[in-house]
């Protein structure tokens, strides 16, 4: 059973990142912005700034207990000819701007391979990504610890989510921020980074699919099945480690960031969950179907609180079934 309510309440109440913690990241990217726009040697060189990664993406989760949520955000800035020796000198500038301010100069701040990390105590922390479009038109950041250029191309990667989460009828970015729950809340597949999970996540979203069955994706349960158990098959048919192409078109690859121990681990734990995951939606009994449910996303995983002198029934759409021959929604 789909049990869509649950799925509901167990998004907003557990996995997503709360409206006012993103209003506060919000506020504080702002002010970081604010601040390096205002340096005195840094300033001029400043043209914008843009969300990257689960910000932008709209996938960003709870974080584990008492853990900082993280955020990154590109900061676009001009090419400098005197730096042009050296990319990494980019990040040792914001890094030296940071350093100079009155109040973030106290504030715990590190250069990271690709960024600039500012710490917030027991709240969160916002990586500032340096990010240029040179003269010949390259788009990239910098790889520090390689002193190199890498390309990247931000607006083609949203753009290419958008574009598949349109397909999957605004289901994608919630199948994401589930799984992102399982990895970080549950345990499982710890070694795969965020823009890989997403990566192969979105790559299995298909208009054809879609064509052929038009509830393929049309609402979360019936997404999470279909988005899951399309991965699984995909992976199943790879026993090593594929090349994951940056789907923004950049030309890059994601290869350098799991190895084959982190890919075979991956490959089995989705096996395993896509097994869960169709065990739990086929089950035809109420209860069990919610037994079934937690086991895949622990005990948080619960019917809506009824408002206080109201009568709660829940609508039969929302506890929907399928016929025992199919995977279908």
């Amino acid at each position: 059973m789909q049990h869509i309510n649950y799925f509901g309440t167990f998004l907003k109440e557990v996995v997503n990142l709360s409206d006012a913690k993103l209003n506060l990241l919000d506020l504080r990217v702002t002010a970081i912005y604010t601040a390096l726009k205002a340096d005195m040697e840094l300033g001029s060189l400043i043209l914008g700034k843009k969300p990257q990664g689960s910000w932008a993406q709209r996938t960003i989760i709870n974080p584990v207990g008492n853990k900082e949520f993280d955020a990154d955000f590109m900061l676009d800035m001009k090419e400098n000819a005197d730096w042009a020796h050296s990319p990494k000198l980019y990040i040792e500038n914001v890094y030296a701007a940071i350093h100079r301010h009155s109040i973030y100069k106290d504030m715990p701040h590190t250069r990271k391979c690709r960024c600039v990390q500012l710490s917030y105590a027991n709240s969160m922390h916002v990586d500032i990504v340096p990010y240029v479009k040179l003269a010949s038109g390259r788009e990239v950041i910098v790889n520090r610890d390689e002193d190199r250029w890498e390309d990247t191309n931000p607006a083609g990667f949203t753009a290419w989510m958008q574009t598949k989460d349109k397909i999957a009828e605004g289901n994608l970015r919630k199948v994401i921020r589930l799984m992102k729950y399982l990895r970080d809340h549950k345990g499982s597949f710890t070694g795969t980074r965020s823009i890989i999970l997403t990566t192969l996540l979105g790559e299995r979203v298909s208009e054809i699919s879609k064509f052929t069955d038009p509830g393929y994706y049309g609402n979360v349960p019936t997404a999470l099945l279909h988005i899951v158990s399309d991965l699984d098959d995909w992976l199943q048919l790879r026993p090593y480690k594929p090349s994951i192409p940056d789907p923004s078109g950049s030309g890059v690859t994601f290869d350098h960031r799991w190895d084959q121990t982190a890919y075979a681990y991956f490959r089995d734990r989705i096996h395993a969950h896509a097994a869960e995951i169709k065990l739990a939606y086929e089950e035809s009994d109420p209860a069990k179907s919610v037994r079934l449910w937690q086991k895949v996303f622990g005990d948080r995983f619960q019917a809506p609180v009824a408002a206080a002198g109201s009568k709660f029934v829940v609508p039969a759409s929302a506890i929907a079934t399928v016929p025992r021959s199919g995977r279908a929604g």
